[in-house]
């Protein structure tokens, strides 16, 4: 909540506008809103809820760290496909069960989402 009030308070110094006409202070503006209510509604909502142990995964983090990691090497000096297929076949070792046809699955989504951005957005994706 605090990093969102920062980020929301610096976004007033720019112009916020409108929203038929939005400044460059608007988006974040509405962004950091959001992420702090979202905080007064977790810290609220903490208080009602019996507190639960949260048991750390080293392995678990680690690998999901070596997939983020390995999709932007992957996607910089190879191409974005290949950090995709590498993000999701290395980060679904840490859930589990281990299915071949769901990371297929989630792949091909994922890969769709990019091509939409690509084609529809005109993002300049390195896809190939």
């Amino acid at each position: 909540m605090a990093i969102a009030l920062l980020f929301g308070i610096g976004a007033l110094s720019y112009k916020v506008g409108e929203f038929s006409r939005a400044g460059p202070g608007l988006f974040p503006l509405l962004v950091s809103s959001m992420i702090f209510v979202i905080g007064v509604i977790t810290v609220v909502r903490s208080r009602f809820v019996k507190p639960v142990l949260i048991d750390y995964n080293i392995k678990n983090i680690s690998l999901v760290l070596l997939g983020l990691f390995g999709f932007a090497v992957l996607s910089q000096y190879v191409n974005m496909i290949a950090g995709i297929l590498f993000l999701v076949f290395c980060t679904a070792f840490s859930g589990t069960s281990y299915s071949v046809v769901r990371n297929l699955k989630i792949a091909a989504g994922l890969l769709a989402v990019a091509f939409m951005f690509r084609q529809l957005l005109g993002l300049q994706l390195p896809l190939f």
